[in-house]
């Protein structure tokens, strides 16, 4: 008799939002890494799929081992196939341990790894691509974490200069009149790990068009366990979804104990199934892509 395979894993999810791909690997307590190409970034690394070697800019968003330990690995890498330096943003608490887990690497390799850790406080954002910024949200889990909002910014003419001919606009800008102002729009929000709190209905979770949030646990007898490791439970969901004004809710952070088709029966059961049907398992391979060959379809209808 034959022995059993081994089972398949490292196998990326996929969900097809557009004009963005969110792709990776999350299971909890083991990796959680996520991947948006066309805004150039990886949220977490608990493990280095190759998809994230690509990313210029990884967002940590605590230092637990299932979302860091790929860090020395992506930078490693990225050195080794001559790709440039890539940068870490983190929680300002993490910076300091990160640069010295860096620099530990030395002896064991017998060379130095070039790597760049930007502490990123609270509020504070950095531009990623041309007036796309990445920004920092405080969150709260059992050590220091953030969340991150991806947020455009893009100019608009005032509403009393509608009118006005391009002749008209160019004299008053050249004259110093502010003739345009600026807005913010959240393209995506990222929870990392986090308990349910007032941080995740601020603008750039409500407003996002696209949401990537923990969901650990979905047993109704978990809710404990999720208030104990500050985590979000499926029944938080019903208050964000209330205020998210998301196209798509991306899960994330389930642990390999729970079952997907379980716990999107429970999902709808606690959201109904017109909220529910926003929300998606990037961790459900066969759901997902049956999603995505109905949008094949649809493109070619």
């Amino acid at each position: 008799m034959l022995p059993k395979a081994p089972p398949r894993s490292g196998q990326l999810g996929f969900v097809y939002v557009p004009p963005y791909r969110i792709q990776g690997i999350s299971v909890a307590g083991e990796q959680t890494v996520v991947q948006i190409p066309e805004l150039d970034i990886s949220f977490d690394i608990g493990l280095c799929p190759r998809i994230a070697l690509s990313s210029n800019y990884i967002a940590l968003s605590h230092g637990h081992m299932d979302h860091v330990a790929g860090l020395p690995y992506y930078f490693s890498q990225r050195m080794f196939q001559r790709i440039g330096p890539g940068t870490c943003v983190c929680h300002p608490d993490l910076a300091e341990p990160l640069r010295a887990m860096m620099l530990s690497w030395t002896g064991l390799e017998g060379q130095r790894t070039q790597f760049e850790i930007i502490p990123m406080p609270p509020d504070e954002q950095i531009e990623i691509k041309n007036n796309i910024f990445l920004r920092g949200i405080e969150v709260s889990h059992a050590v220091g974490a953030m969340g991150y909002a991806i947020v455009e910014r893009r100019s608009k003419l005032k509403t009393e200069y509608f009118d006005l001919p391009q002749e008209r606009l160019r004299a008053l800008k050249s004259s110093g009149v502010e003739i345009t102002r600026s807005l913010e729009i959240p393209l995506v929000a990222y929870t990392g790990d986090t308990e349910l709190g007032p941080y995740l209905f601020r603008d750039e979770f409500a407003n996002a068009k696209i949401v990537i949030c923990e969901c650990t646990f979905f047993e109704p007898d978990h809710k404990t366990r999720a208030r104990v490791g500050k985590h979000l439970h499926v029944t938080d969901l019903i208050k964000l979804l209330g205020v998210w004004q998301a196209d798509a809710i991306i899960l994330v952070h389930l642990s390999r104990r729970t079952n997907l088709a379980a716990a999107r029966e429970l999902l709808v059961s606690v959201l109904g199934e017109e909220q529910a049907q926003r929300v998606h398992f990037l961790m459900d391979h066969r759901e997902n892509r049956q999603r995505y060959e109905q949008q094949e379809l649809e493109l070619t209808a």
